[in-house]
């Protein structure tokens, strides 16, 4: 399990200290919504869960966002592609207060060059619910473009992006 690092962020596999920032994030209706959200306590202990155990059973995963200049963990950004699900995705979250910081889009930018270096991906690709305003935004600002349109196991269909590689 490597860990990554931008300008501001150290990017580490999640481990059970960040037990509080997910239940943060999880138990915020808000900021959750587009995640599952809300959760219980006992429901954000196992979405830690099976993000540390994604690294194990697909070789890579999501990254805690940790300031460098210390403090919690204000959110994650990675790779995860659920049993049933059609494809692997970059995904992230944030804690609110970390939100239009430009976090996303610096810790993104390092895992989708990651990804095409790597692991040799030939696509890096995200996908998301039609309502996420804030994540289509996100996507646009790393050059996103929609290559397909497909139902999930959710029964929800949503827009495929491909995620051109950082420089």
């Amino acid at each position: 399990m490597q860990s990554l690092s931008s300008e501001r962020f150290l990017l580490r596999p999640p481990e059970a200290q960040d037990l509080a920032v997910y239940r943060a994030f999880f138990s915020d209706a808000e900021a959750s919504r587009f995640y599952g959200g809300p959760l219980r306590d006992d429901q954000s202990w196992r979405a830690l869960a099976g993000h540390v155990g994604h690294w194990h059973l697909r070789g890579y995963g999501l990254w805690m966002i940790v300031p460098k200049q210390g403090g919690p963990a204000i959110g994650g950004c990675g790779f995860v592609w659920p049993d049933g699900w059609p494809r692997r995705e970059l995904t992230w979250w944030l804690l609110p207060e970390a939100r239009g910081t430009g976090a996303a889009v610096e810790v993104s930018k390092v895992a989708i060059k990651h990804a095409y270096d790597n692991y040799g991906w030939p696509l890096v690709e995200t996908h998301m619910d039609d309502a996420n305003a804030a994540a289509r935004k996100l996507v646009q600002k790393l050059g996103g473009e929609v290559i397909a349109r497909e139902v999930f196991p959710d029964d929800k269909t949503r827009s495929v992006y491909v995620l051109p590689r950082q420089e």
